[in-house]
């Protein structure tokens, strides 16, 4: 089914269907309830208690999935050559400098200031193993931090949820099962992709009791802490929002002028696969489109499918900037300071928290969790200040990671010489005649 037909059909469902439309409604709802019956919408809280516990306990072993068949689909990692190399050298380079973009601005803005939350109001079962695994961490030092990374044994660490030692053990077994190859190794990659698919429909069936936490969220939100509050919230979507911007037109910009390309143009030519992605807050509806796309851009095909699915578990830049910015707006909330050596740390352990989200909504909180695990000082338990508007952060989380994959296969072709400038060209002229949502 081509885009233009698929977005057909979504326009002739009813706007109540909407997932978008449902969360929207829930967090208006949740602000009247809040304003209007304080004492019985801090009771609602109970909602996104149980949306957290639902999203935790099924984030691992996707998380774990996503990882290892981001890897072991590279192929033989002795075969990957010059392209797996220089592909892997740009993510870690540009997810870098995506972290750094969000503590920078965090920093400069201060989204988090006069709420003056106290951390001990906040209820700890709302997370579970993650609060227990942040308490247990006070106090100790990063030896011991480094050390809890390593699991105890690879099914303990999915029992108890702990997403570092997943991330840990799948990035072993996934290079372990991309140098393994051959039949045994296509079978056991085969069986884990089986796996993610139903896992990953899994989590669509929780995402859409959404707008049930959202609601939750928001009445606890308002109904504890004021109406004002929300002021803060709003504040965090609208410096999300500027910061992919700022990093799509800034940092991607400046990437894509020294390959050669428009950015601008470049976006234009992706615009019905970014709508897709904002109204479902995922990347993974356009995954097909957005390939066969840029293998008629000019991007040699063997590039194009080592980039992008890789890519989708290694190259997250607009949620590495959630990463940082989420962490300092909740360390600003709780009035708790942060030293240079936490957010060395924060950064450090970042880079590989990063590495296990994907394109489903929800997963983000998780992540968050386990990165918030880094900093003892920070109280694990205020990411519950930015459930009720991690769905919205999401829609730009999700066109800003789908970008700077598309980006990422473009500017790896040019710097392999597998890029057609001339068929790039004519396809931004629009001189090209191909229907790029054919087949």
């Amino acid at each position: 089914m081509s885009t233009i037909a698929a977005e057909a059909i979504a326009i002739r469902k009813p706007l109540y269907t909407s997932l978008f439309v449902q969360v929207l409604v829930a967090l208006l709802l949740g602000i009247v309830i809040g304003m209007a019956a304080p004492d019985f919408a801090v009771g609602l809280k109970i909602f996104s208690d149980a949306f957290l516990k639902l999203i935790s306990m099924i984030v691992a072993p996707i998380v774990f999935c996503v990882v290892v068949h981001g890897i072991a689909g590279a192929g033989d990692l002795k075969k990957v050559g010059r392209v797996g190399v220089k592909a892997l050298l740009y993510f870690e380079a540009m997810t870098t400098v995506a972290l750094v973009v969000g503590l920078v601005l965090a920093y400069l803005f201060g989204p988090g200031h006069g709420m003056n939350i106290d951390a001990s109001t906040l209820d700890p079962k709302a997370l579970g193993n993650y609060a227990s695994n942040a308490q247990k961490l006070k106090g100790e030092g990063i030896g011991s931090f480094l050390l809890n990374i390593i699991p105890t044994t690879s099914f303990d660490a999915l029992s108890r949820n702990d997403v570092l030692q997943v991330l840990f053990f799948a990035i072993i077994f996934g290079v372990s099962l991309a140098l393994v190859g051959g039949e045994k190794g296509e079978k056991v990659t085969s069986f884990i992709d089986a796996v993610s698919t139903v896992l990953f429909r899994a989590m669509g069936l929780i995402v859409r009791i959404a707008p049930i936490g959202v609601l939750g969220a928001v009445a606890y939100t308002v109904g504890k802490y004021g109406v004002g509050s929300l002021k803060q919230l709003l504040s965090l979507v609208a410096l999300f929002y500027i910061s992919v911007a700022i990093f799509v037109l800034g940092v991607l910009g400046t990437v894509m002028a020294l390959a050669g390309v428009n950015i601008l143009k470049f976006l234009g030519y992706l615009r019905e696969e970014l709508m897709i992605v904002v109204a479902t807050a995922s990347s993974d509806a356009v995954l097909p489109q957005v390939m066969r796309k840029l293998e008629r851009f000019g991007v040699k095909d063997s590039v194009v499918g080592l980039v992008i699915p890789t890519g989708y578990s290694f190259n997250l830049d607009a949620f590495s900037i959630y990463l940082t910015l989420a962490v300092v707006f909740i360390a600003q909330a709780t009035n708790t300071p942060l030293s240079f050596g936490d957010l060395l740390l924060v950064l450090g352990v970042s880079l590989i928290t990063s590495k296990g989200a994907h394109g489903v909504p929800g997963s983000a909180i998780v992540i968050l969790a386990a990165t918030l695990n880094a900093v003892p000082s920070i109280p694990a338990i205020g990411l519950v200040l930015v459930l009720s508007v991690d769905w919205f952060i999401g829609m730009a989380r999700a066109v800003g990671n789908l970008i700077g994959n598309c980006v990422a296969t473009v500017v790896v072709a040019a710097w392999e010489g597998d890029l057609d400038r001339e068929q790039a060209r004519r396809v931004l002229d629009g001189t090209d005649a191909v229907d790029v949502t054919a087949g």
